[in-house]
């Protein structure tokens, strides 16, 4: 019998909680400054709107770049190792956030020392999102990877609703110094965590090469990337849109597209095993298009708060529904590598929408992104109803 079948639900679950708290600390690290930095790098230093999405975006390319590799280091030493390399980089991204704000005077260096921070954290975040994953698969089997990946969800969406508006209030309290720190101690403890964990065995087989992996995940990949353009609009850009229009109340929005996201994934994430990975996807995009073009259309407050909340209902099964299908494609001694090179997309589609986004700012306004989202995800969308006839007749 395997793992799944000896272990009753609740004890499944305890076995993947056990990891996904570290996929906790990792994003709770990443929510944290990410309704603050660019309105101090807007306001504070005196640099572009530009600027401001190109510094967020510097950490979603160097996950982008070190994910793949992060997925193979899974692969050959086991997710434990990598973890805790993982949480150390995200905790030092914290210490040049401190760094920062002390030359603040000086915006130069300011800004150089907030762009290695951004691009630690990146590094961070690949090592531990990709590997926490592994981790939880190898220790319930594989039969149970669309619940290990929609608990690592859980937990990336709930650090994020509770890091956007605890970074807002530890900024206005001590400065950005205050949720610099707190992502230290994060990752001290998650360190120390991670460390009186048991260790899986890796698994031992021929690896296809990289190119391999990526020929057979590559339009499950594409089609996240292209739906992730949603989430990176309003994270990103949502504090700005709101000033633009001269309202309050940013950081709700962020909460409720957490909440929405949170909500679908508790609820609905069993209907991935049972309705197929694209099919869910195609309902996905489609519930999330709507959001943004609702953003885009509000005349008021509650309407962006429907359109933020929408959007995380359609973005929240993106992720977990086309990484069962990726998944599927490789052997489990090559699973890393997929899940690295599947991930990838999403850091892809994340770090271009920041300065693209911010281009489209200078020249249509704020409100125009949300447009270009809705647009970006319906074409995923078109996508997706392409693959479900392949992937229904795979299965």
């Amino acid at each position: 019998m395997t793992v799944s079948q000896t272990l009753s639900s609740a004890q499944l679950n305890k076995r993947i909680f056990s990891v996904v708290i570290f996929t906790f600390f990792c994003y709770l690290s990443i929510g944290l400054p990410l309704a603050v930095l660019p309105g101090y790098v807007h306001n504070t230093l005196g640099y572009s709107s530009f600027i401001a999405g190109l510094i967020i975006s510097l950490q979603y390319f160097a996950t982008l770049i070190s994910r793949p590799q992060a997925g193979r280091y899974a692969d050959l030493l086991g997710p434990k190792k990598v973890v805790r390399v993982g949480l150390l980089l995200c905790g030092a991204s914290g210490l040049f956030t401190v760094l920062a704000m002390l030359f603040s005077t000086q915006p130069p260096i300011s800004l150089l020392l907030l762009a290695v921070g951004r691009v630690l954290l990146g590094f961070g975040e690949s090592l531990t999102a990709t590997s926490s994953i592994l981790w939880g698969i190898n220790m319930v089997g594989s039969t149970q990877s669309a619940r290990v990946i929609s608990w690592n969800g859980v937990a990336t969406y709930l650090a994020m609703a509770i890091g956007a508006p605890l970074g807002v209030m530890l900024n206005q309290a001590f400065n950005i110094a205050g949720f610099a720190l707190l992502i230290m101690l994060m990752a001290a403890v998650g360190f120390w965590l991670a460390s009186q964990r048991s260790d899986v065995n890796v698994t031992v087989g021929e690896r296809i090469p990289f190119s391999r992996v990526f020929s057979r995940i590559w339009i499950f990949g594409f089609c996240l990337g292209l739906g992730t353009v949603g989430f990176g609009t309003i994270a990103t850009f949502i504090t700005l849109y709101f000033s633009s229009h001269q309202w309050q109340g940013a950081a709700f929005s962020l909460t409720l597209f957490s909440l929405g996201f949170i909500m679908v994934r508790l609820v609905f994430s069993s209907a991935i095993p049972r309705l197929g990975g694209a099919r869910v996807a195609l309902v996905s995009f489609a519930v999330e298009a709507l959001g943004l073009l609702i953003i885009w259309q509000s005349g008021s407050v509650w309407l962006v708060d429907l359109g933020a909340f929408l959007t995380g209902i359609g973005f929240s099964l993106v992720f977990p529904a086309l990484g069962v299908e990726a998944i599927r494609q490789v052997a489990p001694q090559s699973q890393g590598s997929a899940l690295g090179l599947y991930s990838a997309f999403l850091d892809f589609g994340l770090g271009i929408t920041g300065p693209l986004a911010g281009l489209m700012i200078g020249h249509w306004g704020v409100d125009a992104i949300y447009l270009a989202a809705s647009a970006v995800v319906a074409l995923a969308c078109l996508l997706t109803a392409r693959l479900r006839p392949a992937s229904v007749r795979q299965n």
